[in-house]
């Protein structure tokens, strides 16, 4: 029996119902001044409208360092009947001070981090120093990131870090793509460190609205994580949702995932802003379900997410 590993525990994958497959609940970060959200009330009330538009569970991207808060976040779970998967793993460099520890750590003790958080529970401190406190707590997959058009030196140590940790745990890993470049070279950092491109989820890649590209990294076997829904700044949805029809017209119905990324309070709106976290099932799944009908939608809310989330056994 598949099963995913949720901030309340190991579940059925095929309980997780609607996922939002990517989120961050709680996020503090020195790239986004005054954008941290960090109130349990103020989250509470945002993951009640997401469970009243209809998402079921939500994956939390938040990596390492970025103000995870693991036992308010199962309190908050709890709550508001949202399952939460939430993620270990580290972001790309812009997103650590320079004197912040996963700079000048050596590759096993920032994997040892890891994997205290998969195996044995997330310090509630979210790791202010690499020795762990844990938590009953335990992270559900792996999230690593890179530059733009570049990875560096610490940032790809990271995600070779991050790539072993998955492998020796059977999770599988999210991608911080930016702006959607770079998704074949992680791809094949994956490969070398013997971790399998279905394995792996792409994020932003909607940023690059390439479907041909799309369909190269599809056939690889990557899941294709479009998480930019309501960001009109980017583009209409009316762009994302004709991607999803050619990449659905090129036979990759299975490759793709949806999520909306909230990762600024202004796009919260427990804290006045918008377009709140419960834009994918209030407003853009409505919509696609309308454009490419039910089943294909199922496919990419229920079915995709239920087998990247799921658990490998380790050989």
């Amino acid at each position: 029996m598949a099963t995913v590993q949720t901030v309340s525990g190991q579940v059925e994958a095929g309980s997780l119902g609607v996922v939002d497959a990517h989120e961050h609940v709680f996020l503090r970060s020195p790239v986004l001044p005054g954008e941290h959200f960090d109130d349990p009330d103020k989250m509470c009330a945002e993951l009640c409208r997401v469970a009243d538009s209809g998402i079921d569970t939500v994956v939390d991207l938040t990596t390492v360092g970025l103000g995870r808060r693991p036992t308010h976040l199962a309190d908050i779970s709890q709550r508001s009947g949202v399952q939460v998967v939430l993620a270990t793993g580290y972001h790309r460099d812009a997103h650590y001070a320079a004197d912040h520890w996963v700079h000048h750590e050596a590759p096993d003790v920032l994997l040892d981090v890891l994997l205290a958080d998969l195996r044995t529970g997330i310090d509630d401190r979210d790791w202010r120093g690499p020795t762990c406190v844990p938590t009953t707590v335990l992270a559900g997959l792996v999230k690593i990131g890179a530059s733009y058009q570049r990875i560096t030196t610490g940032e790809r140590q990271r995600i070779e870090v991050g790539i072993e940790a998955a492998r020796l745990s059977g999770v599988g890993v999210a991608v911080h793509c930016e702006i959607g470049t770079l998704a074949h070279d992680i791809l094949d950092i994956a490969e070398a460190g013997g971790l399998s491109p279905d394995r792996v989820a792409l994020a932003h890649m909607d940023r690059n609205s390439d479907p041909d590209l799309h369909a190269d990294l599809a056939g690889r076997g990557a899941y294709l994580l479009y998480d930019t829904v309501g960001r009109i700044k980017y583009r209409p949805d009316s762009d994302l949702v004709t991607l999803i029809e050619r990449l659905l017209d090129s036979g990759h119905t299975d490759r793709l995932m949806l999520g909306t990324d909230v990762g600024r309070r202004g796009m919260l709106r427990a804290y006045g802003g918008g377009p709140g976290m419960d834009v994918l099932g209030r407003d853009f799944l409505p919509r696609l379900r309308r454009r490419i009908g039910d089943q294909p939608v199922d496919v990419i809310t229920r079915t995709n997410p239920a087998r990247f989330l799921a658990t490998k056994d380790i050989p």
